[in-house]
């Protein structure tokens, strides 16, 4: 039997960084087109108006100049040009937002950290920590639209290493788009001044236009769309009779970070659970395990009905597909819904076939079709959001190649994310191509009680004897 993971540790950076000077404006290295890019409703949408804050850790030998990295970004804006732009609201389409591709340039600020090594960050890496927060830039604005689209710190720590945060703008692309981008500047600083050329297998040129996600007109919302509506609002519910009923957000408590490694033989143990019976991808049976210990974690009244809410990648979905290099918004929300009782079943085989079923039939019902009324849905309803009140929502960040980052010199040692929110983060091993780490905010009185659900599958006898088998 293998060992429950080892508690995780947690580091609060001390000191603030010194900053030498005011942040570079790092402007396009050639004239770029200036236009307006009207963004898709998937674009747009009120729950994407943040920024995805990625933090990388360089140990010393894997470290380059911040003068190398900011004439790379230089570079590598001359195709994405969008987030040397600013956002503003459309002037003749209400709620909505527009790039202005005026080239005004993304910020990069350089710092150091002299009392902060890479070994020490990565002894305390498992859990971001609120002090974290200070290796990003904070940009004075009225508003998260006046903030420019891209914003990076370099932190030059005591050991020669540094640390690279970048804040992306979620309204101009998703992880599969920053990802591209992510990569296409790491290729820049390799190549130099010379062609950005890594051999045969160049990506596509990035792919701006955002029509083919534009919405019907008249817009046809042929779907329910559980995943934007409640089943009642101001956090009703139904129970099960059908009736509404009152009951408060699961997450209306302090926070606390829980972060868990699933190795990729802890991975199969989960798929071996729902065998012979039924075939599933490591996410589907992940996803559908964190959120019963989320549920079972949380308690709540058993004919509550609790979501999930995962994205799932529509570039090949839609018809036509996307073209490749599209970096923009190209995911909807799935979303499994049950009741608490049903999800959180006595019998873990059961209980266990029954989540991943749910995930892949919310999955399964994402086509062309649906793609188009959800767009549709969120033309006509501005401003709609997600039902987060009793919902687990999964973001994954694996198999994007967000680990392998390399701008000349070496890999990153760590990649994540730069905090803990209330959405569940599925991100990279690095070193364990097949291994995920979970990482979750949940209530601090059921932080303990979410992990113990979480690894107790490993005390399953049953499962044990499906992998000897």
């Amino acid at each position: 039997m293998e060992e429950e993971a080892a508690p995780v540790t947690e580091l609060e950076i001390l000191g603030e960084c010194q900053y030498p000077g005011e942040p570079a404006v790092v402007r396009p290295s050639r004239p770029t087109p200036r236009h307006t890019l009207h963004l898709s409703n998937l674009d747009d949408q009120r729950f994407l108006r943040f920024s995805i804050k990625y933090l990388y850790v360089f140990a010393a030998p894997a470290a380059v100049p911040a003068g190398a990295l900011r004439a790379a970004l230089a570079r590598v804006l001359v195709d994405y040009y969008p987030l040397a732009g600013r956002l503003r609201p459309s002037d003749d389409d209400e709620g909505k937002l527009v790039v202005d591709c005026n080239a005004e340039g993304a910020l990069l600020a350089e710092a150091c950290l002299p009392g902060l090594t890479a070994a020490e960050f990565l002894r305390g890496r498992a859990r971001p920590h609120k002090s974290w927060r200070k290796l990003l830039y904070r940009v004075e604005a009225q508003s998260f639209v006046a903030v420019p689209p891209l914003v990076v710190q370099v932190t030059r720590l005591g050991c020669g290493g540094m640390i690279l945060c970048t804040a992306i703008n979620h309204c101009l692309c998703d992880g599969i788009g920053t990802a591209q981008f992510l990569h296409a500047w790491a290729r820049a600083a390799r190549a130099g001044d010379g062609a950005l050329d890594d051999g045969n297998d160049l990506p596509a040129p990035p792919f701006h236009d955002r029509r083919a996600l534009r919405p019907r007109c008249p817009p046809r919302v042929a779907f329910t769309h559980p995943e934007y509506n409640s089943c009642g609002g101001n956090g009703a519910v139904a129970n099960g009779n059908g009736n509404g009923n009152e009951a408060p957000s699961l997450l209306g408590q302090p926070l606390a970070p829980v972060s868990l490694t699933f190795t990729a033989a802890h991975l199969l143990r989960l798929k071996r659970q729902c065998a012979p019976s039924l075939k599933c991808t490591s996410f589907e049976a992940l996803a559908a395990h964190v959120w019963r210990a989320w549920v079972r974690a949380l308690d709540p009244p058993g004919a509550l009905r609790v979501k999930l809410l995962f994205s799932v990648n529509v570039r090949r979905r839609v018809k036509p597909e996307l073209p490749r290099g599209y970096y923009g918004n190209g995911f909807v929300l799935g979303c499994a819904e049950s009741t608490a009782a049903q999800l959180t079943s006595p019998s873990s085989s059961l209980a266990a076939r029954y989540g991943v079923r749910l995930v892949q039939e919310a999955k399964e019902c994402v086509d062309d079709d649906y793609v188009r009324s959800m767009v549709d849905l969120l033309e006509e309803r501005r401003g709609a959001r997600p039902d987060l009140a009793a919902s687990l929502v999964i973001s994954s960040w694996t198999r994007l190649g967000l680990e392998d980052l390399d701008f000349g010199a070496g890999t990153a040692a760590h990649m994540g994310p730069l905090t803990s929110e209330i959405y569940c983060v599925f991100l990279p091993v690095i070193g364990d191509p097949d291994g995920t780490t979970v990482l979750v905010s949940v209530p601090q009185a059921a932080a303990d009680r979410f992990q113990q659900c979480c690894l107790g599958f490993l005390k399953d006898t049953d499962v044990d004897a499906k992998l000897m088998s």
